[in-house]
């Protein structure tokens, strides 16, 4: 005897779900998804196509303003600085990391305030890091020129020097940003297997042989990821410059995202920036990407 057919499904059944009051659970944070997400996303793409200031009436303008972005002299500008700081400080916070976790990956006294001590810049604001270095590289009263004048040295104008003001601001981001890269190091190097490491011992390779030949080659995909990570972080730059130079000496800090902030919220250029904006998010998305299709494929190959 066949089982009886299950009674059919009702319209609210079928858009709810056979548990409807889970929607009850989950309803606030897909309002709060939708109303700071995906409605400020979808209203900057509209702007981006409009000239507006944020007062008064927009105007519809197509593709002007992505136009006016191949012509922008101050943008390419910003570009250039944006390269610099992303070229000096991805490489060197993820070295810098790999080596200050390379060593304190082994039971020394004190570990834990080592250890606590390099993460603790990484913990504490960006704005409050600016602030502080603000205080340090002032040209007249800060300490890095009271300490450079007992040492008989010249002063510098650090953050007031269009020359070095980009310069101060990747030592200071690296300062900040070292301590991600080494909390994901530390975490790998508790993966590397131990046999394979006493192997390398046995077959008589050295400290640096173990290093080269075993240790990094198991590191790399972690390397790879922090690669990806430390350039979104770098071409987000804005938060760090907006509490020290605000763009300046001479717009020698301007980075992507401040003239976005510059163009938007002190020139009123609200579609215009909404244009760069997109242009920006787009690049970072084709970099994500491109690290999912790399994990994909040496995934595929393992």
């Amino acid at each position: 005897m066949s089982a009886p057919a299950p009674p059919p499904r009702t319209f609210a059944q079928r858009i709810l779900g056979e548990h409807p009051t889970a929607w009850a659970f989950v309803l606030p944070a897909v309002v709060i998804i939708i109303g700071l997400a995906i409605v400020p996303i979808v209203w900057s793409l509209v702007l981006s196509f409009k000239s507006a200031d944020l007062i008064s009436p927009s105007q519809w303008v197509g593709l002007s303003n992505y136009d006016a972005l191949l012509s922008d002299p101050k943008l390419r500008e910003a570009i250039q600085h944006t390269v610099v700081y992303t070229a000096l400080f991805v490489p060197i916070s993820i070295a810098l990391g790999l080596f200050l976790a390379i060593a304190l990956n082994r039971p020394i006294r004190l570990i834990g305030i080592y250890r606590t001590a390099i993460l603790a810049p990484f913990i504490a604001s960006v704005a409050a890091q600016g602030v502080l270095f603000s205080f340090i590289f002032d040209q007249r009263f800060g300490v890095a020129n009271a300490v450079l004048d007992n040492l008989g040295l010249g002063r510098m104008g650090f953050l007031g020097d269009p020359d070095q003001a980009l310069f101060v601001i990747v030592l200071i981001g690296i300062w900040g940003g070292i301590g991600f890269p080494l909390v994901i190091y530390l975490a790998a190097l508790q993966d590397v297997p131990r046999e394979l490491i006493d192997a390398a011992a046995v077959d008589g390779a050295r400290r640096w042989g173990v290093l080269r030949h075993v240790v990094l080659p198991q590191l790399y995909p972690v390397t790879i990821f922090l690669a990806v990570w430390q350039t979104l972080l770098s071409l987000q730059l804005f938060d760090l410059v907006y509490a020290t130079t605000r763009g300046g000496p001479l717009d020698a800090t301007f980075v992507i995202v401040y003239y976005i902030y510059n163009q938007a919220f002190e020139l009123f250029n609200a579609g215009y920036a909404a244009a760069i904006a997109y242009v920006v998010a787009l690049f970072l998305l084709v970099l994500v990407a491109a690290q999912l299709g790399y994990n994909r494929w040496r995934a595929r190959r393992a």
